[in-house]
């Protein structure tokens, strides 16, 4: 009893800490270094979810590269994603003279990506419809893999599948689910968006990568050295404790603390 009692004292001492992280971070100052200012540039909706999601496909690495390199990809797209998107031909592709995108990111698969992108809003008005998860899912483990198998219409072998992860892989699938944070979440703090109304934030996972992990392992909220989907599974346990309506604010936290001198 008293050993319960203790972790319950050091849990809520926990959740106290990284709640008043998220309120420190989770605000619009957060927007002007993050790669999430690329898409609050646009009003129209589906001009905040192509770039959004450019954006977190090239984001790894330094911030500010990963925001210029976006800044070159709206560029190219006349800085009106959506009626690029909808009206692109291979024409227009000529018309991109930059020798790379971004790191491995290169022009043939951002080729690819505007082609794929093109006959999803074709089918579609909102990629929210690419996202929903079905009866008795509890995390996007499978809405991710079926976004995949969709946006690569099952071509296993094309060169850009390497840029959408694979959950079925055991990956964290870290980019995706910046996206969909940025998407579903609506704490209206200034920040992410809220655009996806329906699609419940209580299913999200904090986006796994080294900053998020290192901390998070500082921290005794995982175990695991990996940072892999079993891992996000791992931290969704105690931050759907802390918060089970949105667990994904905890973000803020951990990144913030991951990325400032300070912890």
């Amino acid at each position: 009893m008293e050993n319960a009692e203790k972790k319950f004292a050091n849990e809520a001492f926990l959740k106290e800490f990284l709640d008043e992280k998220v309120n420190f971070y989770n605000n619009s100052d957060f927007v002007k270094d993050d790669p999430i200012q690329i898409p609050h540039r646009f009003s129209l909706k589906q001009d905040i979810e192509i770039s959004g999601f450019l954006t977190a496909t090239i984001s790894w690495g330094n911030r500010k590269s990963i925001i210029n390199d976006a800044e070159k990809i709206l560029s190219w797209m006349g800085n009106s994603p959506h009626d690029f998107i909808l009206n692109y031909t291979e024409k227009d592709f000529e018309r991109f003279n930059h020798q790379s995108v971004h790191r491995t990111f290169n022009k043939e698969d951002l080729q690819y990506f505007t082609e794929s992108l093109q006959r999803l809003y074709r089918k579609n008005s909102s990629l929210e419809d690419h996202f929903f998860l079905k009866n008795g899912e509890t995390n996007f483990y499978h809405s991710l893999e079926r976004f995949r198998s969709e946006f690569f219409q099952n071509d296993e072998k094309h060169r850009s599948m390497k840029h959408v992860s694979s959950t079925y892989k055991n990956s964290s699938a870290k980019r995706l689910m910046m996206f969909l944070r940025w998407m579903v979440r609506q704490d209206k703090k200034g920040v992410d968006f809220g655009l996806w109304q329906n699609i419940n934030p209580k299913f999200l996972s904090v986006p796994l990568d080294v900053h998020t992990g290192n901390i998070s392992r500082k921290l005794n909220l995982i175990s695991r050295k990996q940072n892999d989907w079993k891992t996000v599974e791992e931290m969704d346990v105690i931050l759907r404790k802390f918060d089970d309506r949105d667990p994904a604010k905890y973000d803020f936290a951990l990144f913030g603390l991951g990325v400032s001198k300070d912890f």
